[in-house]
């Protein structure tokens, strides 16, 4: 359709003045269109097809009088075939019928307001003064009705704007759309009223405009319409009433529920109060007549029994009659269901996204999320903004304090967080191109004038309109984390430079150096910082271990966001406490002098990564390194090979550097211990055949005698580990990934000197190379790696156990001795004592 245009502000308040002059209608969206062309003139009373007419909620005489005076119309041919496309192509969803309804009446109500602001008498007086609307279903008769107090029409409206359904290009619209078969096609014609023919057989629609007398329109989607002056007068005093003739088939609209849903997920924000009738049903007394009649009747039966002698009677059982006559003496009533009709309020929710930010309270925040999402937590946290630029559109975004617990399980259906609204009118919450994934946790609404929609608003046309909307939303969004990380980083930082302080000064007192200082210093004001530092570290905590890991999904996928989402990361380290955490930024800030990496390793958890080899010689130098305990965070660093400007190195993989000014004496230490394992290398490498790739001096061990590392590009034993846990992954997919592992010796370790001198004096004998596959062996458990020979190693672990034990290889295993009897006699006395404790 080509770029779509959106008009600014000036443009559309002109369109209003127009609108306004030419007497807007509430039954449908003004589009202009000309007056259909009659087919004749005056008193149209004998024609057979206006007789047939459905006039709901008019007497006999009244429905007589119509007949007589209105006046047919003729729908051109075309507007019959797009009547059709309407009512069986157009709307996937009946209940859409309603929000349209609703919609026009608002736009009504709108338009008379409008005329109020300069002259108020517009408006009336008493009931007819206020805006609102009214939605009322009469099961009996099968009707549905909707009434508002707005602009209403004129007779001249109703012929022109009811009777035609498009403009003089209805015609080419339909080849074209026969062409094409595009419904978005549709999207410039105004027939938001005729979506009542989805439910309805026949409408009748009643309307007072303050320039004209009351008139009626009826039709029943067929070829023709009739308007005639209303035989009542006028009953509106102003406005608009239709009244629909529900079909068979869509009778659940006439259910009070229904409506309210309807009403709750459509229209919840219109501008204007919204009511429904509803029944109400309660129990009331009544007098009982049959029960009176019944209590005459015992009475005279009573008064022969009471002649007795008063001698036989004491005080007491004077004192009972009397109660008992009392009792006796109130009328009788039963229960009885009464049923009455009532107005109710159903949108009784502010759309608070149209005020200014700064007027609106943390409290309407919290109960406006509270009634959008269904929660019963407050939001951890908001953002309120108006775009403003090539689009139009304000919107609030809301952060929950919880992740649902089936977040991750639903990434590939459509998420039904964010609603989009055009002029407070419902459109959809599902949508995919609202916001990426990994966002779909953001709840909140999205409400534009400028939007472009199909005729049906049931979809948005695919358009650049939408880009433009996405990327501000995931801008905002993004924004609104990055203030919870920053105030966490503030307040981290705030109480570091406390302690920092408190340690000196008790140096200072130590040494008998502190001087008095002023005692009065805004203890309260320190304190409160004090509470709000806390509450921002418990804040980000809580949004990080609820939604850290869409952060991640993100890094992983939005590559433009990419350096915003890793400022948001924060993991554990060989230097938080526990239940600390630090982000990149902080890692990066307390680097060592000379430092040129960021170092991380994957695995379990803390308790297992800072027992691993792999750190011992960073740990000793005084590196800082990364735990990375979430399944994902391996699949995220492997799209993030830096943060600013420092690259990051997974500490379990070879070629680890360390960059400083130690690294290069080392290097030529280790090149000194490989010429004198030389043979022992040769040999190691020999031995374990293509199970490694090489067999190099270690640069990080320092206590162990071994590790196992994988190439630079590889899959590090934690990464193995998830991808065969992924019950539905092919493993020949990521086997080439599985590169061959590279052994690292300890050139300074007991184990690896003595075995060298082995390896030397004995290369071939079976103790000797039992000892060095058992090392491998532990090194790649070590590692978490899985044995290639569980069987063979444990073999050699039996075997070396009875070496330690002095036990001979060739010892059997003891036959097991036989039964001398004595067991069969216990037994039988257990079951003996079991049968008499049953008895």
């Amino acid at each position: 359709m080509g770029d779509i245009k959106i008009l600014p502000i000036l443009s559309a308040t002109l369109l209003v003045a127009c609108l306004l002059q030419a007497c807007f209608m509430t039954g449908v969206h003004c589009d202009g269109t000309p007056a259909a062309s009659a087919t004749a003139d005056g008193d149209l009373g004998t024609d057979k097809a206006a007789s047939t007419l459905s006039y709901d909620g008019f007497s006999a005489e009244e429905k007589k009088a119509l007949e007589q005076g209105g006046q047919k119309q003729e729908f051109q041919a075309e507007v019959g075939r797009l009547m059709d496309i309407i009512i069986n192509s157009l709307y996937s969803k009946k209940e859409i019928f309603l929000r349209e309804l609703i919609s026009n009446a608002s736009d009504a109500l709108d338009k008379i307001r409008f005329l109020s602001l300069t002259d108020p008498k517009v408006l009336g007086e008493g009931d007819q003064s206020k805006l609102e609307i009214r939605i009322e279903a009469d099961k009996e008769a099968g009707t549905i009705s909707i009434s508002d107090t707005g602009i209403g029409m004129t007779r001249e409206d109703l012929m022109n704007n009811l009777g035609t359904i498009a403009k003089s290009g209805t015609s080419s619209f339909l080849e074209k759309m026969a062409k094409e078969g595009d419904m978005n096609l549709i999207g410039q014609f105004g027939v938001g009223f005729y979506s009542v023919y989805l439910v309805a057989d026949s409408v009748t629609v009643v309307t007072k405009h303050n320039d004209d007398d009351q008139h009626v329109w009826v039709s029943q989607a067929d070829a023709s319409f009739t308007v005639a002056k209303d035989p009542r007068g006028n009953t509106l005093g102003r406005g608009t009433k239709i009244t629909m003739k529900v079909k068979e088939d869509a009778t659940e609209f006439l259910e009070e529920d229904q409506l309210r849903t309807l009403i709750k997920r459509y229209s919840e924000f219109i501008n204007f109060p919204i009511y429904l009738q509803t029944t109400k049903t309660e129990e009331v007394e009544v007098p009982d007549e049959d029960a009176e009649k019944k209590d005459e009747e015992k009475k005279d039966e009573e008064k022969k029994e009471e002649k007795k002698d008063e001698d036989d009677v004491d005080v007491s059982d004077v004192e009972e009659e009397d109660e008992s006559k009392e009792d006796k003496d109130k009328p009788k009533t039963k229960k009885v269901k009464k049923t009455s009709k009532e107005w109710e309020l159903v949108n009784d929710t502010k759309a608070i996204w149209v005020r200014s930010p700064s007027d609106v309270k943390d409290d309407e925040y919290n109960n406006f999320f509270k009634s959008l999402t269904k929660e019963f937590d407050d939001p951890l946290d908001k953002i309120h903004f108006t775009a403003e630029g090539e689009i139009q559109f304000r919107s609030i975004l809301f952060i929950p304090k919880k992740a649902p617990s089936d977040l991750f399980d639903k990434l590939q259906t459509k998420q039904n967080n964010l609603r989009l609204y055009v002029r407070r009118v419902f459109i959809s919450d599902e949508f995919d191109d609202l916001m990426p994934r990994y966002l779909s946790f953001i709840r909140g609404v999205v409400d534009s004038e400028d939007l472009p929609l199909n005729v049906s608003r049931e979809m948005l046309q695919q358009s650049r309109v939408l880009k433009v909307i996405k990327k501000k939303l995931v801008s905002k969004a993004l924004d609104m984390m990055k203030k919870l990380s920053e105030a966490e980083e503030n307040a981290i930082e705030a109480e570091e430079e406390e302690d920092k302080e408190e340690e000196d000064k008790a140096k200072a007192e130590a040494a008998g150096k502190e001087e008095k200082k002023e005692e009065d210093k805004e203890e309260e004001e320190e304190e409160g910082e004090s509470e709000d530092g806390e509450e921002a570290i418990k804040k980000y905590k809580d949004f990080h271990e609820s939604f850290g890991k869409a952060i991640k999904l993100g890094i992983i996928e939005d590559t433009k966001n990419r350096k915003k989402l890793a400022k948001l990361l924060r993991f554990e380290s060989t230097r938080t406490k526990d239940g600390e955490t630090v982000s990149l930024s902080r890692y990066v800030k307390r680097m060592k002098e000379g430092q040129k990496h960021i170092y991380y390793i994957a695995g379990d958890s803390k308790k297992d990564l800072e027992a691993s080899p792999f750190l011992e010689k960073l740990k000793k130098r005084g590196y800082e390194v990364i735990f990375m305990t979430d399944p994902i965070d391996e699949y995220a660093v492997q799209h993030m090979d830096e943060y600013e400007d420092h690259k990051l190195m997974n500490a379990a993989k070879e070629d680890l550097k360390f960059g400083d000014k130690e690294e290069k004496k080392e290097k030529k230490r280790r090149e000194k211990a490989k010429e004198n394992l030389k043979d022992l290398i040769e040999w190691y490498k020999k031995l374990l055949g293509d199970k490694v790739e090489k067999l190099v001096i270690s640069n990080r061990l320092t206590t162990s005698p071994m590790a196992v590392v994988t190439g630079t590009y590889g899959y590090t034993a934690n990464m193995e580990r998830l991808m065969k846990a992924q019950a539905l992954n092919d493993p020949s997919r990521y086997s080439f990934m599985a590169s061959k592992k590279t052994v690292e010796i300890n050139p300074y370790h007991p184990v690896i000197i003595e075995l060298n001198k082995k390896a030397k004096d004995s290369p071939e004998d079976d103790e000797t190379k039992d000892l060095a596959n058992v090392l491998y062996d532990s090194a790649l458990i070590t590692a978490g790696f899985d044995i290639d020979d569980s069987s063979a190693f444990q073999s050699r672990m039996l075997k070396m156990l009875k070496a330690g034990l002095k036990i001979d290889e060739d010892a059997k295993v003891e036959e097991e001795p036989e039964d001398d009897g004595e067991e069969e006699e216990e037994e039988k006395k257990e079951d003996s004592e079991e049968k008499k404790e049953e008895l």
